[in-house]
């Protein structure tokens, strides 16, 4: 994949997998989404070899989803935190998950509930004039100039 095309292209779905279109980095935003922030939970949950994890981090943080805070000056050990782009990014993740557990399989899986209520909360994507789902619509893509 020639990710400088794509990194630096006109479409914002290439754009975006950039920083988030591998398995490994969708895995470790929805751990950190989930509370995760050092590098040994990540490595037990996940169950991914040390210097994957190492790159992944690396590249989370360069691609701002991620910031890394130095928690031990000895031995030296870094947290893993979400910014805004890394929160922006858990709607479109659960979304992801629902279609997921809707089309493969709906085994018990993780959710999103609203903080203050602990309600349960459903990810679709709607439109944000109408509210209307977007699976719902008769939709094609119109490439830019079109």
């Amino acid at each position: 994949m020639d990710t400088e095309k794509y990194s630096n292209g006109p479409c914002p779905v290439g754009r975006g997998l950039t920083y988030v279109g591998d398995a490994w980095s969708m895995l470790i935003l929805r751990d950190a989404g989930g509370g995760m922030t050092r590098f040994d939970q990540f490595q037990k949950n996940l169950g991914i070899a040390p210097n994957i994890l190492t790159r992944r981090l690396t590249a989370l943080v360069e691609g701002g989803l991620l910031e890394r805070h130095r928690y031990s000056q000895h031995p030296p050990r870094d947290e893993y935190l979400l910014t805004e782009a890394g929160r922006d990014f858990l709607p479109v993740l659960f979304a992801f998950g629902a279609w997921g557990a809707r089309h493969f399989g709906d085994a018990p899986v993780s959710h999103l509930v609203e903080k203050s209520s602990g309600a349960s909360v459903e990810a679709i994507v709607v439109d944000r004039a109408t509210g209307a789902p977007l699976s719902g619509l008769d939709l094609r893509i119109v490439q830019p100039g079109a």
